[in-house]
């Protein structure tokens, strides 16, 4: 995404709040790609590292109407400080927490699958020489051997993965504490 593109679909995002308010955003927005470019970094790497612009557009209009809130406690001030963090939860729930639950859902699946392997590897260990299967005693042996090795492969990824996505959900409920931090200590 280049300059021109980040910068249009955040202040699209923006419309609605005070100009001042949109200006200042904007260019502080601005003065990430001048650093940048004064820096050497491309503006597709910058605005990446930004972020969705219509995300941060939400986060910032949510952010503006608690500082509203918090300069002049009026009922206006008051709801559309609510709205905004509505709609900023709105996202979370009808997109980001069936993503969630999905992905919690198959790390789940995994870890079933894993530790049922390793009881069956086990037991083809334990019980498998006794059995007298194809390809003797040693086969069975081996195979349990492999199956439990095998488990605990799959085990230690899934182990690596559950952290991402752990690191990955609180990277993003701090955003929200960010934003929420003002309002709960004036509480």
């Amino acid at each position: 995404m280049t300059r021109a593109e980040f910068i249009t679909r955040l202040r699209r995002g923006l419309s609605g709040l005070p100009a001042t308010t949109i200006a200042d955003i904007v260019a502080d927005h601005e003065a990430h790609f001048a650093d940048a470019q004064a820096a050497g970094r491309p503006e597709a790497e910058v605005a990446a590292a930004l972020g969705d612009p219509g995300r941060l557009a939400r986060e910032l209009r949510a952010e503006a109407g608690l500082k509203q809130w918090e300069e002049k406690k009026t009922p206006s001030n008051a709801m559309a400080a609510i709205i905004a963090l509505i709609g900023l939860g709105a996202i979370d729930v009808m997109f980001l927490l069936p993503l969630l639950m999905g992905v919690l859902a198959t790390l789940f699946g995994f870890l079933v699958a894993v530790v049922t392997i390793f009881f069956v590897g086990g037991f083809i260990f334990a019980a498998g020489p006794l059995t007298m299967p194809p390809g003797g005693p040693v086969t069975a042996f081996l195979s349990g051997i492999g199956l439990m090795a095998t488990a605990t492969f799959i085990g230690s990824l899934l182990t690596l993965v559950t952290v991402g996505v752990f690191n990955a959900v609180v990277w993003y409920a701090r955003l929200h504490f960010r934003l929420l931090k003002p309002a709960m200590e004036q509480a």
